[in-house]
């Protein structure tokens, strides 16, 4: 008990959001297990898993580096298909965690590069050029893989810009991603212990990025980008390196997502889904990490759930974000939970010292 008090402010808030995270799992498995969750919830599980791990990875770019990415689908999508290709080339005769984890590592490699690309240029420039950039990034990527086909045969593999005519493929051969139709016979390889394995990685990364040097440089380049520079921190390398593991992350998530379905086209990689993590970034907190975690969940599930009320669903969802992002920026809100969280945090301090001297 004496080690948990001494434990920094940032090292007690993660470990709050790992048993928040942990807790969450525990209590679905049991419900599983007892056969009380539905199946439209369970069939939601590694979909919101997936999200939350991008919500994270893009609250490191948008909330801690303070930059604006909109095309956080493009990397979801780069991950996605590849790790589609991976697991499909190593085939069953592989064992699934094996092929589960080389996957998500091919995903989270060439997420990394386009990152890397994408990045390396954009990242010297300032202002908004990076909203910009991954804007048309991750329309180029959906519309590349609209006309992307992609197999393999006794030869190795084929591609084509044309059609899937055009990979001339022998007997025996099978079509990987067909073009607008995506990816079919995906064999499912996600789970929802997968997702939660995922999540605790993501959450390591980031927090742990956060709470490092590197992660303070990061952060003072967001508050302050002429102030960090006159220190010698080099604005570039970090900015750099906040955007290429938030792309990392994206497309192991999106690689994790893929593998749950069996099928999966371009299009659900679109604009919209792009829009979609950015908001649930900003109605849990940029720069908060728990936050985004409580609102990927919650969002997934919400629409869902609304489904019995048909059109007027979308209406609903769109008042409760309404609702939610009042909660989150109303200036006399946040006041009043700044006050209730000092309020809370003296009471605590006392009860420490009076412990403690207690115990002498």
């Amino acid at each position: 008990m004496e080690k948990v008090r001494h434990l920094s402010k940032a090292t007690r808030s993660n470990l709050i959001t790992y048993g928040l995270v942990t807790a969450a799992f525990i209590i679905m498995d049991l419900l599983i297990e007892t056969g009380s969750a539905s199946y439209s919830l369970m069939g939601l599980l590694v979909p919101i898993c997936a999200y939350i791990c991008l919500a994270t990875s893009l609250n490191l770019v948008v909330g801690v580096s303070g930059e604006l990415s909109l095309g956080h689908a493009g990397f979801m999508s780069i991950g996605a298909f590849t790790g589609i290709v991976v697991v499909q080339l190593l085939g069953s005769g592989t064992n699934d965690v094996v092929r589960m984890l080389i996957g998500l590592a091919s995903a989270a490699a060439t997420a990394s590069v386009a990152g890397i690309l994408i990045g390396w240029p954009v990242m010297r420039l300032q202002g908004d050029y990076l909203a910009i950039v991954t804007l048309a990034f991750g329309e180029i990527i959906k519309n590349l893989l609209n006309n992307f086909w992609l197999g393999v045969d006794k030869y190795g593999l084929h591609f084509s810009m044309k059609s899937a005519m055009a990979l001339g493929l022998t007997d025996g051969g099978r079509v990987l991603i067909n073009g607008p139709q995506g990816a079919s016979g995906i064999p499912h390889l996600s789970s929802f212990f997968a997702g939660y394995l995922l999540i605790m990685f993501t959450l390591f990364v980031v927090l742990n990025l956060i709470n490092s040097r590197s992660g303070r440089a990061i952060m003072a380049v967001r508050d302050n980008r002429i102030a960090a520079q006159s220190v010698g921190i080099n604005v570039t390398k970090y900015r750099l390196m906040a955007f290429v593991i938030a792309a990392a992350l994206a497309g192991m998530a999106g690689a994790l997502y893929a593998m749950n379905y069996s099928s999966v086209m371009p299009k659900k990689f679109d604009f919209n889904t792009s829009i979609l993590i950015l908001v649930l970034v900003v109605l849990g907190g940029m720069g908060n990490i728990r936050g985004g975690v409580i609102s990927a969940a919650v969002l997934t599930i919400l629409p869902e759930r609304l489904r019995f009320i048909g059109d007027f669903r979308m209406l609903i969802y769109a008042l409760v974000l309404i609702g939610a992002m009042n909660l989150t920026y109303d200036t006399r809100l946040v006041e009043w939970r700044r006050k209730i969280r000092e309020k809370f945090s003296a009471k605590r301090q006392g009860q420490d010292e009076r412990g403690g001297v207690s115990g002498e």
